[in-house]
């Protein structure tokens, strides 16, 4: 393949042309050209070269990495925020081999779970709970550090075993549950840095916290997680409608 450009536009053709040349000759993790190596190669300017790179940086081929250069970024989990799918499904969606490291596996009074869930739920106070803490790994590199709370009557069986795959699954096929959604909250959080040791990341490095419910599909609550999700390693995604003509969903902005 020839690397001289000679059509038009330049941008779109150079674009295609590293594209190509990242497909065809370079892996996961190593460096990428530099501004200075792409305008000399190609022969166009340090402007055009630094547009290109950017946009490729942009479109989540490659990152930036302060002070050393440009390298090329290992693929993404998607996360789609409007259906409930399993992490396994989604790793192994992007090529990724999915594992789980239970941390924590409990029987617990629903007095200990977050108040916010107790509220919702119509069981005694001396009722029960599943607590678990998960590490969800992908390449053996973790990416997710989930603590969860299940009402322990909707699937008293559950076992250590099923903690370590899709949830979903085994609540939909052992469990024979029908599952019907979950309300959201997602946040940039600073770990504390026992979480961030195990999420493998350097203590202040933000990161994706999701707080979620989950419902039956009568309506009846079933668990309450907070997870948390490598920033570096996630991407969240959502189709957004036309701009709407009545009172717009309901947000927040957090008072700092």
């Amino acid at each position: 393949m020839s690397d001289k450009l000679i059509r038009s536009p330049i941008y779109q053709q150079l674009h295609d042309q590293l594209r190509q040349i990242l497909s065809a000759d370079y892996e996961v993790g190593q460096q990428f050209l530099t501004e200075r190596e792409v305008s000399e190669r190609f022969g166009v300017s340090r402007t055009t070269a630094n547009k290109t790179i950017s946009s490729l940086v942009s479109e989540g081929l490659l990152e930036f990495r302060k002070g050393i250069g440009t390298f090329v970024r290992p693929s993404a989990i998607g996360y789609d925020l409007q259906t409930l799918i399993s992490f396994s499904q989604l790793a192994k969606s992007v090529g990724k081999a999915p594992t789980t490291k239970v941390l924590k596996f409990e029987e617990v009074l629903i007095s200990s779970a977050p108040e916010e869930f107790v509220k919702q739920l119509t069981t005694g106070r001396d009722s029960t709970l599943w607590y678990m803490q998960r590490l969800r790994f992908a390449d053996e590199v973790p990416v997710i550090l989930e603590s969860r709370y299940v009402v322990k009557s909707t699937c008293p069986t559950l076992s250590l075993e099923e903690l370590t795959g899709s949830l979903y699954d085994a609540w939909t096929n052992q469990h024979h549950l029908e599952i019907g959604g979950a309300d959201i909250c997602i946040r940039a959080v600073l770990p504390n840095s026992q979480e961030a040791a195990r999420l493998g990341v350097v203590p202040g490095s933000p990161v994706f916290e999701i707080g979620s419910t989950g419902f039956l599909s009568s309506g009846q609550p079933m668990w309450w997680e907070r997870t948390l999700y490598r920033g570096d390693c996630y991407e969240f995604h959502s189709h957004l409608a036309s701009i709407p003509q009545s009172t717009p969903a309901r947000g927040a902005l957090r008072q700092g």
